[in-house]
């Protein structure tokens, strides 16, 4: 991801712009991290992939009874010890 001041992205807007439907462009203001300039596209993608985590209380009665019923890895019983 390019890193730009927002002096910078004022002075060559289209430039970045362009370079915002190839990747992110990040856009500091007084050297920190202001905003990051993406395309539709992208911000399309990051919202639907948002909108697709679920809880696990949401999901189907067949779902949460095998998860009540599998067990772990034996590699993993340290973890047990963690809940204590």
């Amino acid at each position: 991801m390019n890193a730009i001041t927002a002096l910078e992205f004022q002075r060559n807007l289209g430039k970045y712009t362009r370079e915002a439907h190839r990747q992110p462009v990040e856009i500091t203001n007084h050297g920190r991290r202001d905003l990051v300039l993406v395309s539709a596209e992208y911000f399309d993608w990051l919202t639907a992939t948002a909108q697709r985590t679920h809880k696990t209380a949401d999901g189907s009665a067949l779902m949460l009874e095998a998860l009540q019923h599998s067990n772990m890895s034996p590699e993993h019983d340290h973890l047990n010890e963690e809940l204590a």
